[in-house]
């Protein structure tokens, strides 16, 4: 069963092939402010973060399924979406150095969640259109100890600039996180726990996505 990724973050990347997938990458060019901007407006409420990054995966892997005759698509669909909170303020992507700055000295010494939707279409050609969410969440708490200095050489990377919450946990973030709370795959943006129990309510199981040579094994 062929895994198509409506993203093209290299961590989400990085992490299915280390899982023993190898998905098909495609961009699904979904505007995110307007889509929440729309939810928000037929709501009549402003969104949970539980709700943001839901809607936002949904949008992200339909995008790209409802063109899945140009893309030859034949398989599962998985959107993602991920948001940092920290008292009750939904933060994404910071994208200049100033937000990212500004958002590392709130942050630093101290916890918040970080929230992974996923949703997931079967656009295989035998049973496509059915289609499952879920949310998973972690904790994160930052070092108290990091200096000014350190702070500004590591946004200076570049490297927060465009995750949510402006930190990784799977590159040079890392050293700066102390502990996580929760499953360790969700901060990186996609869960994988949580990817397995939507791959099973479609009914597939999930070594069926293996296609990376999983049963070479080291010595």
């Amino acid at each position: 069963m062929r895994l198509y990724l409506a993203s093209t973050s290299p961590a989400r990347l990085s992490l299915l092939r280390a899982a023993g997938i190898d998905p098909v990458t495609i961009s699904p060019h979904v505007d995110e402010d307007a889509v929440a901007a729309a939810e928000a407006a037929r709501t009549g409420a402003a969104l949970t973060p539980h709700h943001v990054v839901e809607l936002l995966a949904r949008a992200k892997a339909e995008a790209v399924a409802a063109d899945g005759a140009g893309h030859g698509i034949d398989g599962l669909v998985l959107g993602g979406d991920s948001v940092f909170v920290l008292d009750g303020v939904i933060y994404g992507k910071p994208h200049t150095v100033d937000r990212a700055r500004e958002r590392w000295h709130g942050q630093r010494g101290r916890t918040g969640q970080l929230y992974s939707g996923h949703w997931l279409i079967d656009h295989s050609i035998e049973r496509p259109g059915r289609g499952v969410g879920a949310v998973a969440v972690a904790d994160v708490t930052f070092a108290d100890d990091i200096p000014d200095a350190e702070l500004d050489a590591y946004i200076q990377t570049g490297e927060p600039l465009f995750v949510a919450g402006a930190f990784t946990i799977d590159s040079l973030g890392a050293p700066y996180i102390s502990r996580i709370e929760g499953d360790p795959s969700t901060v990186v943006g996609l869960s994988l726990p949580t990817l397995r129990r939507l791959v099973l309510q479609l009914g597939y199981d999930w070594p069926s996505l293996w296609n990376t040579g999983t049963s070479a094994l080291p010595d």
